[in-house]
This record gives C-alpha cells, sequence and structure tokens, in this order.
C-alpha cells in the first residue's frame, strides 16, 4: 500500500517577490527548512511546494511573508524568525507586524514587533491599569512611552507622567554631585531616552519644561491624585509592596497607567518586591490586565535572547 505524503503549495502572486521571500542566497529558505526539519520545500518557477510534517504551516508562513512584503514591509532575517514563531502559534505575523502604535517626530513609525508586544498594546488600549512583567529588551518601557505620547496627541491626556523608584536612594543618591535634579537623573535617563526618540530633543524639552511631562522618582507620587494623564511606573520590581499600593490609589479620573517590571531584577533592600504576589491579590479587578513577556518577546540583539534564555534554564538571576 502507497502512503500519499501530504503537501502544500503557494502560488507567489508576483515574480518580484520570490527573492525577497527566499532572502539574499536563500538565507530565509534556509531558516525555514531549519525551523521545520521534517518537511521537504521545493521551489518550482513561481511556487513553492512543501510536503511532510508542517508543511500547511510553511505555506501559511510563506503567505503571511507576501503578504508582508506586498504592504512594504522589509523581510529581513529577523522577520523571518520572529514570523515563523508566530505561524507556530497559530497567529499572523501580517497583521501582528502592521499595526501602527506611533509615527515619531522623525517620522519613523513604531510597530509591536512580536505577538506578545500586540497582546500588550492591545491591554493598554483597553484597561484603565495594565501590568507588563518580562525581561530585559522586551520592549516594556519603550511601547509604554510609544502609547503615552500617542495618548497625549490624540488629547486623550493632558500630560504623561513618568516616575520609578530610586533604588537604594538613601545611601547612594546623597554622594552624587548637584542638587536633587543631577542626583535622580541617573535613576530616569532611560525614560527620557524613550521620550526623546518618540517626539525629539526639542520637543521633549519644551514638554518637560511646560510640564506636560513629569518626570520624577516614585517617592514624589506620595499624596498626589493625578487626573487626565498617562502614568508609566518603571522598574517596578524594585518596588516595596507599600510604595506599589500607594502609586496604584494616585490614579484618577481619566487616567491610565502601565506598570512595567522584570521579577528576575529585584534590587531593592530586603527583597521585598511590590511585584510579588500582586498578579493573585488584584486577580478579578475590572480594567486591570497582567501581560507576560518572554524570551519570544526579546527584540534587541539575538544575544540578549540567548542569555535571556540561559538564565531562565538555569534558574539562575530570579529573585
Amino acid at each position: 500500500m502507497t502512503v500519499s505524503t501530504p503537501g502544500a503549495t503557494f502560488v507567489v502572486p508576483a515574480a518580484h517577490l520570490m527573492p525577497v521571500l527566499l532572502g539574499e542566497r536563500d538565507e530565509h529558505l534556509r531558516s525555514v527548512e531549519a525551523a521545520f526539519a521534517g518537511c521537504g520545500i521545493v521551489v518550482r518557477g513561481n511556487q513553492i511546494v512543501a510536503t511532510g510534517p508542517g508543511a500547511a504551516e510553511v505555506v501559511r508562513l510563506f503567505e503571511e511573508l507576501a503578504a508582508l512584503a506586498q504592504r512594504g514591509e522589509p523581510i529581513t532575517g529577523e522577520v523571518v524568525t520572529r514570523s515563523i514563531a508566530m505561524v507556530e502559534a497559530n497567529e499572523r505575523p501580517s497583521v501582528v507586524l502592521t499595526e501602527e502604535v506611533l509615527r515619531t517626530s522623525g517620522g519613523r513609525t513604531i510597530k509591536s514587533k512580536t505577538s506578545g508586544q500586540r497582546r500588550y498594546v492591545e491591554a493598554i488600549r483597553e484597561n484603565v491599569i495594565t501590568f507588563c512583567i518580562g525581561p530585559a529588551g522586551t520592549g516594556k518601557s519603550w511601547l509604554a512611552v510609544a502609547m503615552a505620547v500617542q495618548a497625549l496627541n490624540t488629547k486623550r491626556v493632558q500630560r504623561i507622567v513618568l516616575t520609578r523608584p530610586a533604588v537604594e536612594a538613601g545611601e547612594r543618591l546623597g554622594f552624587l554631585p548637584g542638587d536633587l535634579a543631577a542626583k535622580i537623573d541617573p535613576y530616569l535617563r532611560p525614560l527620557y531616552d524613550a521620550l526623546h526618540d518618540m517626539v525629539g530633543m526639542d520637543a521633549a524639552r519644551v514638554l518637560l519644561e511646560r510640564q506636560i511631562v513629569e518626570v520624577a522618582p516614585l517617592a514624589f507620587m506620595r499624596g498626589r491624585t493625578l487626573n487626565n494623564s498617562f502614568i508609566i511606573l518603571d522598574e517596578a520590581q524594585n518596588t516595596t509592596p507599600e510604595q506599589m499600593k500607594m502609586f496604584l490609589t494616585r490614579i484618577g479620573f481619566g487616567s491610565k497607567a502601565v506598570v512595567t517590571g522584570d521579577t528576575t531584577q529585584v534590587d531593592v533592600a530586603g527583597g521585598r518586591s511590590g511585584l510579588e504576589g500582586i498578579e493573585s491579590l488584584l486577580a478579578g479587578i475590572e480594567h486591570l490586565a497582567f501581560v507576560h513577556l518572554g524570551r519570544v518577546d526579546v527584540v534587541r540583539h539575538k544575544i540578549v535572547a540567548d542569555i535571556v534564555d540561559a538564565y531562565e534554564r538555569s534558574g539562575r538571576g530570579s529573585s
């Protein structure tokens, strides 16, 4: 008895797309073959034919890559790798990778780069408070600032408040030169950098001078009620439970808050992190969401993802 091998075929809709899909010297094709090792892939004229286990997924992958290319998206090795992961998770790269979050002052378009990032952006849009927990390089702070600027540009909020805890402030701030602003600046620099990338140096300076954007250490939030604001608490793993409660109760009418953190990098004294156990504590509260990002969502150099993966496998570096 002859057993037929399952197969699938993708007819490439335009001749100029074939080299884009296959990559220079067929590098994209080799990446796909490595990811679907049990599947045979053959290029015949304007067709990509896949046979064996995973054939349907391979064809769907090339369909998605062709859709991206037709929308003007560059098909890089990084895009192919991310698209493979999305197709394996039954997600659509042509949707995930094309939704615009913000157009910067320099004309650059900021988009989600992974399905996890897209879930994060959607959670921010749909909820009053969004917690995003994940390792370095997953775009937690970057996307939060992009969403804040987008909300300010569309007049959904009147100001942006960026804050983070100044870890070990009692021991270290006094040794830094300058006034209080100069002392806290190193703790807030990542937020300044993200803001500068979104709106440009000159516009950021104007927003800060007019206090439309406020950047301050978490301790300065006590006693305030923040209405009509987009509030970002960065590095939240370094809050104490008391500080976290204080922050969450600052949120007023018309405001939205994003809390980002990496539970593997707790530096707060005594290890009492405000993120520890908070998901179970706040479970069931309406308009509040938790998004977890992981290795697959790391969008820095591939070596960062490999380092994150190594630590996760070893169990080291976790609190």
